[in-house]
Formats: structure tokens, sequence, C-alpha cells
């Protein structure tokens, strides 16, 4: 069970008085070589800069391996079940998609990424339908630029 279904519900209204404000940073999650390859192996992109640690070295400016861009965005859900609350009455939430998503610097394997997340939107589209609108910012652990920035979109249903 995701740590999300553990925290005591928000109601509604406090779930939509967030707007706005950042909800939490998640923990630290190692993005290592075995991540790396286990990801390259499920969408089949063995790219020689995600999977041989040897040529990346000698041939890229990243000194290393380096994670695919969608491995990292695929972490946003482990992360906001970290942070991100749950409403009251939830029966299950799914992405619509992102209004905006960029890779802002590349993740080199070894590296721990974490997850910022500001509520930016919450507005019912019907009595048992919300929508959410999360920016969200990806850090790498010691490094000024994120690895990714986004406008995630959630659909919210209720009983």
């Amino acid at each position: 069970m995701n740590e999300v279904w553990k925290k005591p519900p928000v109601t509604l209204e406090a779930y939509q008085a967030m707007v706005g404000k950042e909800i939490g940073v998640s923990s630290w999650h190692l993005i290592d070589q075995p991540r790396i390859d286990t990801y390259a192996d499920v969408i089949e992109d063995h790219q020689f800069i995600h999977v041989d640690p040897d040529r990346a070295k000698k041939e890229t400016a990243f000194g290393t391996t380096i994670a695919h861009g969608f491995l990292t965005m695929s972490l946003l859900s482990v992360m906001s079940y970290e942070v991100m609350p749950v409403i009251a009455g939830t029966t299950m939430g799914v992405n619509y998609g992102f209004d905006k998503l960029r890779f802002i610097s590349p993740v080199r394997s070894g590296k721990r990424v974490r997850g910022r997340f500001v509520l930016a939107e919450a507005k019912l589209r019907k009595s048992n339908e919300l929508q959410s609108r999360t920016n969200v910012t990806v850090e790498i652990e010691g490094e000024d630029k994120p690895a990714l920035v986004a406008d995630w979109l959630g659909l919210i249903y209720f009983e």
C-alpha cells in the first residue's frame, strides 16, 4: 500500500485552500545503474548513454551514464504519494497528463532526486470529479539546476 493512503484525509475545502501553496517535498530517491538498466529493459531503450558506463564516460560530457528522462518523470508518482494529501471520499485518482514537462538537467547514475510539489489549481469539473494541477520540480541532490519541471494534471474522483 502506498503511504499516501495511510495519512488522515483532508476535506475538499481544505485541499482547495492549499492552492498556491507548497504542499511538500518528498524524500530522496536513488537513481543508480541497476534502476536505469531495469528501466531500459522495460522500455527497450538501451542507448549507450544510459546503459554503458565505460562508453558514456569516454564519449559524453556527462562523465557517466544518465537516467532516461521518462524514468525521472515516472518517479513523480511515488514522490507525490509521500506528500500529496488524500481528499476524504476519494475513490481513485488518475493521471490526466501534463500541460508542460521539461527535462532541464540530466540525472547522472548514482544521484538522488526528490520532488517539490506546489498545488496550482483544484477545480470541480463535476460534483464527483476534481481536476488538479500541480507544479512539480524534481531536484537533483547537490546540483543547482533541477532534473525536470512540470505542470502535472490529475483527476480525482469521489463517492
